[in-house]
């Protein structure tokens, strides 16, 4: 949604084909590989607790065909670069969330370039299909913000695994839900000044 708004001419279908995409791509596909992904004594994943790991995989993989069909449909007839993105969010899926190359790609930086930035271009891009200095700025600060977010949800969730102290836990979630409800406050502001101003 940032990255559509950044656009000079937004196209709103567009905007509705890459909130599905990356809703069934990463929200469906990714967490669905995150959760038969390696544990490393974390305990099981919260999607583990509920599916098997052969319903995860028909989750994922049913999941990523869905949003590869959308996106590839604009790959091949009006927005040739998104393809870019889309490959590469295509490795990023399963390299980062089953930890492939010994977790090398599973970190708070891989993680904010494939899940902070590059939505952010690809909002971009199949609103425009090309690149601009804005988008890439607002993209890479979308990258930090969810830098900060992975940051700081890992003493989170070691907290609430251990049982922490109440007053750390809440400390640290709320650094969540503001850094989650303030992105949505963007994309929502920025989506109703387009919508209202034209």
């Amino acid at each position: 949604m940032i990255g559509a708004m950044l656009a000079t001419q937004v196209l709103w279908e567009r905007v509705a084909a890459i909130g599905i995409i990356y809703f069934f791509g990463l929200g469906v596909g990714g967490h669905a590989l995150d959760a038969i992904g390696p544990t490393d004594g974390k305990g099981i994943k919260p999607w583990g607790t509920y599916f098997s790991k052969t319903t995860l995989w028909r989750i994922a993989l049913s999941a990523l065909c869905l949003a590869y069909a959308i996106g590839i449909y604009y790959v091949v007839y009006e927005t040739p670069l998104l393809g870019f993105v889309a490959l590469l969010e295509g490795f990023f899926v399963f390299a980062y969330n089953l930890e492939w190359f010994k977790g090398y790609f599973h970190t708070d930086g891989w993680f904010s370039f494939s899940w902070g930035m590059l939505p952010v271009l690809a909002g971009y891009l199949i609103q425009t299909n090309r690149v601009s200095l804005s988008a890439l700025l607002v993209a890479s600060a979308m990258g930090l913000i969810s830098r900060v977010e992975i940051t700081v949800s890992r003493p989170y969730k070691e907290l609430k695994r251990n049982g922490g102290e109440v007053h750390q836990i809440h400390f640290y979630e709320t650094i969540l839900k503001s850094v989650s409800i303030g992105v949505i406050l963007l994309a929502c502001g920025m989506a109703t000044l387009r919508l209202t101003v034209g």
